[in-house]
């Protein structure tokens, strides 16, 4: 497995005033730097240093998320009266529980997306 596989991140540091470059695979590493490109490649260059450091000490390394098989199943607990409104409502829908939480989660998600992202502004051609 390459170190290049794992999930990386640039991000703005307000309190440290510099971009931070992190891995979703090893939360406890960041790199800051001036700049973006110099944040990712310093998380890059820790990453791949812890990496070889695991290797040699003979211990697990960390699967990257890219390159892990995922089933589409989980199992979440929710408290009773939600799990009680949930079903009424995939029931009054005539849907499963389980494709009403898919579709709840789903549109979230986009969502979220949507208003993570800044909109970009439109640009007008003229003739």
């Amino acid at each position: 497995m390459m170190s290049d596989h794992y999930t990386y991140r640039v991000s703005w540091s307000e309190e440290d005033e510099e971009h931070v470059g992190t891995c979703a695979e090893f939360p406890s590493l960041s790199h800051l730097a001036g700049t973006r490109v110099e944040a990712l490649q310093g998380i890059e260059h820790l990453v791949a240093s812890v990496v070889q450091d695991m290797r040699n000490n003979g211990e697990p390394v960390p699967v990257a998320i890219a390159e892990r098989p995922f089933s589409g199943n989980f199992q979440t607990r929710v408290p009773a009266d939600l799990h009680r409104r949930l079903t009424l409502e995939a029931a009054e829908a005539g849907v499963s529980l389980n494709r009403l939480v898919s579709y709840k989660l789903t549109t979230q998600v986009v969502t979220m997306r949507m208003v993570a992202q800044p909109r970009r502004p439109r640009v007008r051609e003229t003739a």
